[in-house]
């Protein structure tokens, strides 16, 4: 504290003392008028017409440390006018403004003590972004007088401690007034059950960006989405449900600017109400929230759920150091987890900070927001970026944590898909398997099990098998079912699926980081030359691969999703961390359609889906008993070795490369919604992970008296093969068969 009391206390001491109209260029406005009292809630913008037909919009920010607020709106002309809101109800500054229409403008400047070492950071020279915020305007542009304490003070040991008072507003995006008059009276949701379900995780602006049936445009935009060449797609495809990566307004970081690159994925949130401006073909005055509306309408019209990634955890306004665009400048210690010393923050997402999900406004702002997304435009679901960090308490991840006790509660929150991210970068943060019910969750053992399984690494048979069947071991307590477990063998994050078998190293020089970014546990495998190669002998085996990856992935119980454009062999040129890649690197290319080598998987992939969809036995609703429950003393489950013996308690806990996996229709413990058993064909499924071919013998009765063919990876087409029980079925080396019993 001495240095403090050496640099000055209070708000008068900082650097910048120039006023803000000088920094902007243009003269102040004459004082207005106040502002009517209005209400104090809603919170955030809302435009309304009163009984005497009198047109205007309510603010209402809570800021409960706050000493003053001033509502700041921006003309045509860029001019900043300020109001000052002089009534203050339960902790939240309000007033209504006749004549502010949609389209206007505004941001919030809040006045409070500057006192770092409490965590009190108001500082009113730093234009914020409304937290409630239904749209926003504008760039952020990386400068220091965005950052509300002084960079670069040649004292480090208080740098973040001394108040910059130069004003940010030229920096900085606006939020803009909105009006909802958009219904949804004509939208009919999908309602896809979580059995049925099948994922497609998608970037709104890489899935259009290069579309060539796409107006030029539309791409990379909500309408790209909605256009009916790209809906065309997913529907041939057969998914049931979009994940789209971020589309909360989200900003780069300085680091990526001063590089010349961008964040792509979007994990940089600033506004939670609002549809990320740059990917509007309208404008972003507002009617980037239409254009979103449209485009959910358009998917749900074509029995498309759509999901949204959402990124609760942390914000754009990272460490201490980091830009005061909004939740900082309101309240720092209401949002933030602040570590003990105050001054800075505990972070356990990587990104600088993390929100505080333990204080009640915090709780309320995501659930509001997720209702907002719900209820007004349109999605069926959400994906917890770092979901660990949201149920985090005092003493580490707690699920029973009152935000999951809150969602879990909502009559809204309960009824849509809930997807967790279980782990954050926190000390106990690995959660797989602990979320509670009505939570699914991203399986990571899927995916590393899967991988090592088909690059040869032969994890043991009891693991592969657990992760085939639904993971059982992870999800069967506390009333979860297969559905719970997200399958995924590529994700977002990490290479590609043509790229995990044509990499052993990750390539991320042009992320300009020395590629020291990204994973190295890639589990992937090269299939003997690193990068792509004309060898016909490796371009076969790749080809294989891929088909056994993504025929995997959809003959596995549980919810699979699949990374957009491995169904078309996208590459990223072994980028795996193409966080910061908006070029086409990251884009989807059409052209792949055209080659025959990727048309062939795009057409397996579709195939399968179908499969999944016309067969129950395939996405069963309930776990497997491994018990004789059909007439004929069928099990709903067995798992045989490839001399057709079932396997043994020694078997199963030993590494294997083959292994037969039959999933009885017959003994299915299903019900219809009439009370009905459900019944289905049987099917056996072999796998061959090895670098030999094996020979496997097929089971005979109680299960069946012969076999066909319906999947064979050995061939790119479709095959056609019937086969004798009892009888030896070459299984070649790599390779992967889906037979169904024959009565």
């Amino acid at each position: 504290m001495t240095a403090w009391r050496e640099l000055g206390t209070g708000a008068a001491r900082g650097v910048g003392h120039a006023p803000a109209a000088a920094l902007n260029g243009t003269a102040p406005h004459p004082e207005p008028a106040a502002p009517w009292p209005g209400s104090w809630q809603p919170l955030g913008a809302r435009y309304r017409t009163d009984a005497e037909g009198t047109h205007g919009t309510n603010f209402a920010l809570w800021a409960p440390g706050a000493e003053a607020v001033e509502l700041c709106l921006f003309g045509e002309d860029g001019r900043e006018s300020r109001h000052r809101l002089a009534e203050q109800n339960f902790q939240t500054w309000h007033g209504y403004l006749p004549g502010v229409l949609p389209g206007t403008r505004y941001g919030f400047r809040v006045h409070g003590r500057w006192d770092p070492w409490t965590g009190a950071r108001w500082n009113p020279a730093k234009l914020l972004v409304d937290p409630y915020a239904r749209a926003i305007d504008g760039h952020y542009l990386a400068h220091d007088a965005t950052c509300a304490a002084v960079r670069g003070w040649p004292e480090r040991d208080v740098a973040d401690t001394v108040r910059d008072n130069r004003d940010s507003a030229p920096y900085v995006p606006k939020a803009v007034v909105v009006h909802d008059d958009d219904d949804w009276y004509d939208d009919q949701r999908p309602k896809t059950p979580w059995a049925e379900t099948v994922i497609y995780e998608v970037h709104v602006r890489g899935f259009t960006r290069l579309h060539p049936d796409i107006p030029p445009h539309l791409r990379g935009t909500y309408a790209g989405m909605a256009h009916p060449a790209a809906i065309d797609h997913l529907v041939r495809l057969g998914v049931t449900a979009v994940e789209l990566l971020p589309v909360h307004h989200h900003v780069s970081e300085d680091h990526l600017q001063a590089r010349g690159l961008t964040n792509y994925w979007g994990y940089n949130t600033l506004g939670f109400f609002a549809p990320h401006a740059g990917y509007s073909a309208s404008g972003s005055r507002g009617q980037q929230v239409g254009e979103f509306k449209r485009m959910v309408r358009a998917l749900h019209a074509a029995g498309i759920e759509v999901i949204l990634d959402v990124v609760y955890n942390h914000t754009a306004e990272s460490g201490v150091m980091g830009p005061s665009l909004s939740f900082r400048g309101v309240d720092n210690g209401g949002y933030y987890r602040l570590d003990r010393s105050r001054r800075g923050y505990a972070d356990y997402t990587g990104c600088g900070n993390t929100l505080d999900t333990r204080q009640p406004h915090v709780i309320r702002l995501i659930t509001d927001s997720l209702r907002y997304w719900v209820a007004e435009m349109g999605v069926d679901g959400f994906r917890f970026d770092l979901a660990a960090a949201l149920a985090r308490g005092g003493d580490g991840v707690e699920m029973h944590h009152p935000f999951l006790a809150a969602v879990s509660q909502d009559p809204l929150l309960s009824r849509v898909k809930l997807i967790a991210e279980p782990w954050d970068v926190g000390p106990g943060g690995y959660q797989v398997g602990g979320f509670p019910p009505l939570w699914a969750e991203w399986n990571d053992k899927y995916r590393d099990t899967v991988r090592d399984f088909w690059r040869g690494a032969r994890p043991d048979v009891r693991e592969l098998g657990y992760r085939l069947s639904g993971s059982s071991d992870l999800y069967q307590r506390g009333g979860r079912r297969p559905y719970a477990s997200v399958n995924f063998v590529t994700a977002h994050d990490g290479f590609t699926l043509r790229d995990l078998v044509t990499y052993n190293r990750k390539h991320n020089e042009a992320n300009g980081e020395d590629n020291r970014d990204g994973t190295d546990d890639n589990r992937s495998w090269n299939c003997g030359a690193e990068g792509e190669s004309a060898d016909p002998a490796v371009t076969e085996l790749r080809a294989r691969q891929l088909r056994n990856l993504m025929a995997t992935l959809l003959l596995s119980t549980g919810v699979p999703m699949i990374t957009a454009g491995d169904e078309l062999g996208r590459t990223q040129g072994g980028n795996n961390n193409a966080y910061c890649q908006d070029t086409p690197v990251s884009w989807l290319d059409w052209s792949l359609a055209d080659r025959p080598e990727w048309r062939s998987l795009l057409e397996l992939t579709a195939r399968l889906i179908r499969l999944r969809r016309a067969h129950p036995v395939l996405r069963q609703r309930a776990f497997f008993s491994g018990r004789a429950t059909a007439p004929n003393g069928q099990r709903d489950l067995a798992w045989f070795a490839p001399s057709g013996r079932e396997m043994t308690e020694a078997d199963w806990f030993s590494p294997g490369h083959a292994l037969g996996m039959l999933l009885s229709g017959a003994a299915m413990s299903e019900r219809d919604q009439h009370g009905c058993a459900v019944r289905d064909d049987s099917f056996l499924l072999l796998l061959n992970g090895g670098h030999e071919p094996a020979d496997f013998t097929l089971p005979g009765e109680p299960w069946a008296s012969a076999w066909e063919t319906v999947v064979d990876t050995a061939l790119p087409g479709e095959p056609d093969a019937a086969h004798r029980a009892l009888e030896g079925v070459p299984l070649g080396a790599r390779s992967l068969l889906l037979l169904r019993a024959r009565a």
